[in-house]
């Protein structure tokens, strides 16, 4: 839903919208929206001109390098690795018969057959990519199989579909369990969600001290961020919108109680773009593509990733990326930024990250352009006067080798779009850091004047006084009309929280759960959800109340469900249940094994739940015995594939208290049938593109 539509016009007369009007209608812009690709002429002759003159590629690769650009992009996917057992079993599948038997279908003729390809460069086997384009998967009846599991298992978090080239960022920043991080650009999300993976990766501890701020200055987008952010159930992420080139400072209070300005150990920027790199996914570029839009945005590029160093630690690392080839938009925004920082950071080598991947070395040469000269200017002095506002004196290269702009990547002709760069904060001369760090501290005080005048940061200058007799009336500033929805408060539970003790004593929590990170988003009124942040996570919300625009946080963990039978008045929820398990103790839980737990799951609606005869006998005894009662429970398998799951236990009877979509992903890991799940499989499919559309 659009927001803030009729602020645009507000200052605009009469006539000329009027006027504005009347040239739409005689003027209609063409929309290529519902063109089908097939039908769209792959080739401009500009773009053309314009990549052979800035020798994007070697010569002799040109000709192989335009046919890759015209083909479609194949799908790609990877495996979310939150759980490593269960990662690890839906990557067996991944490799089986069954999984090739949905991409080659009985159906499927002989030249359509193909073999998923395992990404040599993605860590442990979990990225994997398909000879198919997303459309022919998703109209091909041949391949309506895989295209229903590639929907379920994205719908539940185990799987991501994400293009192969925007799994590469992250990889380079190295993220660790411990880390602040930092995404400055981050809808629609599928990076944001690699980088939360990161952050649960290998560590015991079901709230990591690590966490992950992911921003994006389009509110529409935010809530695509927050639904990709959901998937992944972490209580170690927030979501806020601002825009990245003036965005403020995230504040924290520390040992001593002082709010002090968070630096993070990674940033990630991958900036707004031409895209001119995704033509392969978005053929419609052939047709739009001109060289002035690439000079339109070198400037809010570099704006934002000066930023995202300003907010990096020292030591930190910042990923710089683009979906371009465009070096106006790559390697001319590093450039400049290694110039005006003066050394503070440096391009790393990071190939040693992802030694498997294939890649080009950045260029140290290039030819910034206009519409008039596709060639490219060799300096400043040659670009003609109307041109020297989009073509700027930044934008050339100083031909400096110090810069190591050959470290900015590209990958191979298979997929030319260009890599991240790797920018460390560099901390090579300490002494000398800490003797000028007061006049570092000004310099950049000054430089953030300088790009942010009205970022509210700046010093105030002291007012004339009242008899002066040249004093003018301060003038009245329109209030800014708020954009967006008005976001409901983060309410955090205080020690004598009403609604704890009976939750607490129902499930027998442990006394180390942080109940003061257990948050609700109403001040008055019944809390209906209880939602679960880390520790780090609070004090930043808490901190920021009146400086940052918080979207989203928190993982629901509690939901309130009014059985006047049951003895408490919440239920367990699914999406908390890995971050809350360990401190749940054993008077809810109930063990089960493989074949009770598929017999439950192929039963679990509420008109026909799993009768508790169905059961093993120590199974339905724990069910029935003194003191468990109907309610919300926690069943637990127990073997080679540890799984927590939420149920229900009903009079006589007990269910899986879990989405449709859930229900499948458990059968399937468990080698249970799915097939009937089939129709449903299609409606879910069909719901959730229409909450996606009109969300």
């Amino acid at each position: 839903m659009a927001k803030g539509r009729r602020f645009h016009n507000r200052n605009k007369s009469f006539a000329q919208k009027r006027r504005e009007k009347e040239q739409k209608k005689a003027n209609p812009k063409t929309d290529t929206r519902h063109e089908n690709y097939a039908e769209i002429v792959r080739e401009n002759k500009d773009f053309e001109q314009y990549y052979k003159a800035q020798k994007i590629c070697p010569e002799n690769e040109w000709d192989s390098m335009l046919e890759t650009l015209k083909k479609d992009l194949p799908t790609a996917f990877r495996i979310t690795n939150c759980s490593p057992e269960e990662a690890k079993a839906l990557l067996s599948i991944v490799e089986s018969k069954f999984f090739k038997e949905l991409v080659n279908d009985q159906e499927t003729s002989e030249e359509e057959k193909v073999a998923p390809i395992c990404l040599p460069w993605y860590p442990e086997q979990m990225g994997w990519q398909l000879q198919l384009s997303r459309r022919a998967i998703r109209t091909s009846q041949a391949f309506s199989k895989l295209h229903q599991f590639l929907i379920m298992e994205n719908a539940t978090g185990h799987i991501s579909r994400q293009e192969a080239v925007s799994m590469i960022p992250p990889l380079l920043l190295d993220v660790q369990t411990h880390h602040k991080v930092l995404d400055m650009c981050a809808a629609p999300g599928s990076k944001t969600a690699q980088i939360i993976e990161m952050i649960h990766a290998a560590d015991s501890n079901p709230v990591p001290s690590g966490l992950v701020v992911a921003n994006d200055v389009d509110n529409n987008r935010c809530y695509m961020l927050v639904h990709q952010a959901k998937r992944l159930n972490s209580p170690c992420a927030i979501i806020t919108n601002h825009d990245a080139s003036v965005m403020p400072n995230v504040l924290y209070t520390d040992a001593d109680g002082n709010k002090v300005p968070m630096k993070f150990d990674r940033v990630l920027c991958d900036v707004p773009c031409t895209g001119d790199g995704t033509m392969r996914k978005n053929p419609d570029i052939w047709t739009k593509w001109t060289p002035s839009n690439g000079n339109n945005l070198h400037g809010i590029q570099y704006r934002i990733v000066k930023r995202g160093v300003e907010m990096l630690a020292v030591g930190g690392k910042i990923a710089y990326s683009t979906c371009s080839l465009n070096p106006l938009e790559d390697e001319a925004v590093i450039q400049r930024l290694i110039v005006e920082t003066q050394g503070a950071v440096q391009l790393v080598d990071v190939s040693a990250i992802t030694p498997a991947l294939k890649y080009a070395p950045g260029l140290s040469q290039w030819r910034p352009a206009s519409k008039d000269n596709l060639d490219g200017y060799g300096s400043f002095d040659e670009v003609p006067d109307k041109w020297k506002t989009q073509v700027r004196p930044q934008m050339f290269p100083t031909g400096d080798p110090s810069h190591h702009l050959e470290r900015w990547s590209e990958t191979d002709k298979a997929d030319r779009r260009r890599l991240p760069t790797s920018l460390v904060l560099t901390e090579e001369h300490q002494d000398k850091i800490s003797e000028h760090r007061n006049q570092l501290a000004m310099l950049q005080l000054l430089i953030a004047c300088s790009f942010y005048p009205d970022n509210g940061e700046a010093e105030s200058k002291p007012e004339p006084e009242a008899s002066s007799p040249t004093r003018e009336p301060p003038s009245k500033k329109r209030k800014r009309q708020p954009q967006g929805y008005k976001e409901d408060p983060f309410v955090f539970f205080n020690t004598d929280e009403a609604v704890w003790p009976p939750i607490r004593d129902f499930y027998e929590i442990s006394p180390s759960l942080p109940v003061d990170c257990l948050l609700t988003r109403c001040l008055v009124g019944k809390k209906k959800i209880i939602y679960f942040t880390s520790p780090m996570v609070k004090n930043i919300i808490q901190s920021n109340e009146n400086n940052l625009k918080i979207i989203n946080t928190g993982v629901k963990s509690f939901a309130r469900c009014d059985n006047k039978v049951m003895g408490c008045a919440f239920r367990f929820c699914q999406e908390g249940l890995s971050s809350m398990k360990a401190f749940i103790g054993e008077k809810r839980k109930v063990r089960v094994n493989r074949e009770e737990l598929i017999t439950i799951l192929n039963n679990s609606t509420p008109e026909q739940p799993t009768d508790l005869e169905l059961l093993r006998p120590e199974t339905r005894q724990t069910l029935t015995r003194e003191g468990f009662g109907v309610g919300s429970c926690l069943l637990e398998l127990q073997d080679d594939l540890p799984l927590s799951l939420v149920g229900w236990r009903g009079k006589s009877s007990v269910r899986a208290y879990i989405s449709g979509s859930d229900l499948v992903h458990y059968l399937r890991l468990l080698g249970a049938d799915v097939s009937k799940f089939g129709e449903f499989i299609c409606i879910f499919y069909t719901f959730t593109f229409f909450l996606i559309v009109f969300d």
